[in-house]
C-alpha cells in the first residue's frame, strides 16, 4: 500500500481515497498518494482561482462515493458539481443533486434566527424573534407568536418584517432536508447556487447542525463528511458556528469537514489549526500565505511560500497524523469537472 495521509502508524487499514501521485523535484510523478477515509478529519483545501481547488474537492468526493460507512454532503453554492452524477469509465459515481433545498426551520435555534436576520437579541424586534423560534416550529407559527406578542407595535412590525424576509427566501419548509435524508452511501449535492449570502449560509448552518447532532444522539449510523466550496462565505456569515463546532468538537462524534477556498485569510485562525491535513494549491496573495504560515507546525521545515506549487493540479499536503509536507499532483477526476471558466472563444470560434 502507498503513502495514506491522515492515516497514523497505529492505523494499518480501513478504506483510503486516492488522491493523487508524489511529485519530484524534477517534476517527474512519483507512487500513488492516496488519504484516510475510515476516520474522521478536517480537511482545508486552498488555492488561488484557476489552479484546481474545486477540482480536488470533486477528487474527494468521487473517492467518499466509494467508501464503506461514510455519508458524504457538498454544498455547492456555485452549481459546479452536478456533474457528478456523469457516467464514468469506472461505472456512475453514486451522487444524487438537490436543486432546490429547503430546510427545517425548527433546526436553526433562536440564536441563528437572530444572527441570520441581523436581529441582537436584546433589542425589541429581536427579543420577539428568539421567543418566537424558541416556542413553535413553523414560519407560520413564529409570525402569529410575534403578532400576538404583548410588545410595541413597532417591534412586532418590525419582527414580522424581518421574518418575511426570511420566507420570501423560499428555503424553509417542515418537510426540508432531514439527517436521514442525508445519511445514504451517495454523495449528496446541495445546490444553493444562486441564492443570496444568508439564505445560502442557512441552509449550510441547518444542514452542518443536523449531521452533528444526528451523530451525537445516535440517530445515523454512517460517518458523515460535509464539504464545502467557497467555504469563505460560509465562515463569514451565519453558518459559522455551525463549521466550529464541528472542527473542535466533531471527532469525537465522528463528523468530518472538508473545506475549499481561495481565501484562506478570511477562514478563522480555527479554521486551519484544528485542519489536520492541508492541500495547498498556487496561492499568492501575501495575506493567504500568511494566514497559512500562522498555522504552520514546526515539523514543517521550510516555508509554504518557498514550496508553493507552480501549476494547476499540483499541490503542497500537510499531514498533521503523521507530521509530515508531501508534495504531489491531484489525479485526473473520474467525472467531468464542472467549475472551467467560459470563454468567449468557445461561443464564437474563428473559422
Amino acid at each position: 500500500m502507498s503513502f495514506v495521509i491522515g492515516r497514523g502508524a497505529d492505523l494499518e487499514d480501513g478504506p483510503v481515497g486516492h488522491l493523487g501521485s508524489y511529485r519530484a523535484l524534477d517534476g517527474s510523478t512519483g507512487a500513488d498518494l492516496h488519504f484516510d477515509l475510515d476516520g474522521p478529519h478536517a480537511m482545508l483545501i486552498v488555492g488561488k482561482r484557476g489552479y484546481g481547488k474545486s477540482f480536488t474537492l470533486g477528487v474527494v468526493a468521487e473517492a467518499l462515493s466509494r467508501a464503506p460507512g461514510v455519508s458524504p454532503v457538498l454544498i455547492d453554492p456555485m452549481g459546479v458539481f452536478e456533474t457528478l452524477e456523469a457516467p464514468t469509465e469506472r461505472g456512475t459515481v453514486s451522487a444524487t443533486v438537490l436543486e432546490r433545498p429547503t430546510v427545517d426551520p425548527g433546526v436553526l435555534d433562536p440564536k441563528s434566527w437572530c444572527a441570520l436576520l441581523g436581529l441582537s437579541p436584546e433589542s425589541g424586534a429581536g427579543g420577539l424573534l428568539w421567543r418566537g423560534a424558541q416556542e413553535t416550529e413553523t414560519i407560520d407559527e413564529m409570525h402569529d407568536h410575534i403578532e400576538q406578542a404583548d410588545a410595541p407595535r413597532s417591534d412586532v412590525r418590525a419582527a414580522n418584517n424581518h421574518l418575511g424576509l426570511a420566507s420570501s427566501w423560499g428555503i424553509f419548509d417542515t418537510d426540508g432536508i432531514t439527517p436521514a435524508d442525508l445519511a445514504g452511501p451517495d454523495v449528496t449535492v446541495i445546490d444553493v447556487s444562486g441564492t443570496d449570502s444568508a439564505p445560502m449560509n442557512a441552509v449550510c448552518r441547518a444542514v452542518a447542525e443536523a449531521l452533528y447532532s444526528a451523530r451525537v444522539t445516535g440517530s445515523i449510523d454512517r460517518l458523515p463528511w460535509l464539504l464545502i466550496d467557497e467555504a469563505h462565505t460560509f465562515f463569514d456569515g451565519v453558518a459559522a458556528p455551525a463549521l466550529e463546532t464541528i472542527l473542535t468538537r466533531g471527532r469525537a462524534p465522528g463528523v468530518s469537514l472538508v473545506s475549499a477556498t481561495q481565501r484562506p485569510s478570511s477562514v478563522p485562525d480555527v479554521g486551519i489549526s484544528q485542519s489536520d491535513i492541508i492541500v495547498s494549491h498556487r496561492l499568492t496573495s501575501r495575506t493567504d500565505l500568511e494566514a497559512l504560515e500562522r498555522a504552520q507546525p514546526t515539523y514543517v521545515n521550510a516555508t509554504l511560500e518557498e514550496r508553493m506549487p507552480e501549476a494547476p493540479g499540483e499541490v503542497i499536503v500537510i499531514d498533521d497524523a503523521t507530521e509530515t509536507t508531501h508534495a504531489a499532483r491531484i489525479r485526473s477526476r473520474e467525472t467531468p469537472h464542472g467549475g472551467d471558466s467560459p470563454r468567449a472563444s468557445h461561443v464564437f470560434p474563428e473559422n
